[in-house]
């Protein structure tokens, strides 16, 4: 009896202290936690109370931290803890000025503020905030403000001060290090100012530098996609976990492995951001295309990139989208019409080593007045691979943005293994612009 008593005191105490039952019996080993639920009143439910049903790895960690970076694996829950602590920080009334810093801004409202775990989403009616999309605003009851950026326009987040940020895949951000030393400058109010991040790992230098800083004003949290199995769908688990366990992806997109360049690898991540910029005036366009054969688009994916070139002597290239994507022959045929005609391009190019035939005919098929080249590879993967590295080398290639699964495919391919599709596309699409010469559209018209 006295033990129970001594239970009961200490619970009192803690919600005295901290306002949450949830809170209290989050702390209680599972045994006991199951125990007091079943007895308690029917009715009292706990359907919004973070504290209650999120994993440790997923609540505010200890210590004197500014940066609490999130690298975990895709189906962890990121996207829910974000919006959660985000939720925290604006009921507890003691900040002001939040940001909301997505990819896009189609992606922060869609995801992060509107979707299936975001911020609205996730609000009881008594503290939900209103939302004001053209003045990229929520506002909560108590008068806490967050404000929402993109990180294609680094320049919304110079002058905005806050006291905390929220900032989702920010490893795929077009201007990442630009994004992030603005939001750094502003994130100056209260006293102790902090901002979350939450991100599926690529190696870019910006992860890499706040990973090093582990300890010191940074807290480093690693989760993978197994760590939240129970929630996640019988066919997610089916269709991508197995798909892509034990692969290059799989221990970058599951895993959550901040991957590093392939032992001898032609391309190197250095270079690649080294000379990474902006297009101005392209004289012409070719879309790229490695094909996949499947019928039922099981297979592998359809390699797609986009790229340009400008009427400098020497001419210079510029990476301008990847387009890769799964899917039938009709399926992907209709992601090479649709970007050829989104980039007025001059140019498709599309490896015809196997099914030519079903090449020209899919395409023939989506799009008329296309111009189309098929060609076929006399030369060993490496061989063509080469003479692309070098104008890397050179500085004459260069992305407009981060494009993270290309550039992952590019700096862990090494000679003597398979080479992905999204590396074969970017080939054909730069030897077609750089190495062939002219500016004569060349090939048939579908």
């Amino acid at each position: 009896m006295r033990g129970v008593e001594d239970r009961l005191a200490a619970a009192r105490a803690f919600i005295i202290e901290e306002g949450s039952v949830a809170e209290y019996l989050a702390l209680l080993p599972t045994d006991e936690r199951e125990r007091i639920l079943a007895r308690m009143p029917t009715g009292m439910m706990l359907p919004t109370t973070w504290a209650f049903w999120s994993r440790p790895k997923q609540r505010l960690p200890p210590g004197d931290w500014h940066v609490w970076l999130i690298l975990a694996g895709r189906g962890f829950g990121k996207t829910r803890t974000g919006a959660e602590t985000v939720r925290l920080m604006a009921t507890r009334g003691q900040i002001e000025h939040i940001a909301v810093v997505g990819e896009t801004e189609a992606d922060v409202r869609n995801v992060m503020v509107e979707g299936p775990d975001g911020i609205l989403r996730l609000s009881p009616a008594s503290e939900r905030p209103v939302f004001e999309p053209t003045k990229r605003r929520l506002t909560w009851p108590n008068g806490v403000v967050a404000t929402t950026y993109s990180g294609v326009d680094p320049e919304q987040l110079r002058g905005p001060q806050h006291g905390f940020a929220w900032v989702d895949e920010l490893a795929k951000f077009a201007c990442a290090t630009e994004t992030w030393d603005n939001l750094m400058m502003g994130l100056r109010m209260g006293d102790s100012p902090r901002c979350l991040v939450t991100t599926t790992p690529r190696p870019i230098g910006l992860l890499r530098d706040l990973v090093r800083r582990n300890g010191v004003d940074v807290h480093v949290t690693h989760g993978t996609t197994y760590e939240n199995k129970s929630n996640l769908p019988e066919a997610f688990l089916r269709q991508i976990v197995r798909k892509y366990e034990g692969s290059t992806i799989g221990r970058q997109e599951l895993l959550a492995e901040l991957l590093d360049e392939a032992p001898g690898a032609l391309w190197k991540r250095s270079l690649i951001d080294q000379y990474r910029q902006r297009h101005e005036r392209l004289v012409r366009i070719v879309v790229g295309v490695d094909p996949s054969t499947a019928a039922d688009g099981g297979g592998d994916a359809c390699g797609i990139v986009v790229a340009g070139i400008d009427d400098r002597s020497p001419v210079h290239g510029f990476v301008l989208e990847d387009a890769t994507v799964h899917g039938s022959p009709n399926a992907w045929a209709q992601r090479v019409a649709s970007v050829y005609r989104q980039w007025a391009a001059n140019l498709v190019v599309a490896e015809a080593n196997q099914g030519g035939d079903m090449v020209r005919a899919v395409l023939r098929q989506v799009e008329s007045g296309m111009y189309v080249r098929l060609v076929h590879a006399s030369k060993g993967k490496v061989a063509r691979a080469e003479p692309i590295v070098a104008l890397y080398e050179q500085g004459r290639v260069h992305h407009t943005r981060v494009f993270a699964a290309l550039e992952d495919e590019l700096v862990t391919w090494a000679p003597g293994s398979r080479s992905p599709n999204r590396l074969d596309a970017l080939v054909w699409c730069l030897t077609e612009l750089m190495q062939r010469g002219g500016g004569e559209v060349r090939g048939e018209i579908f």
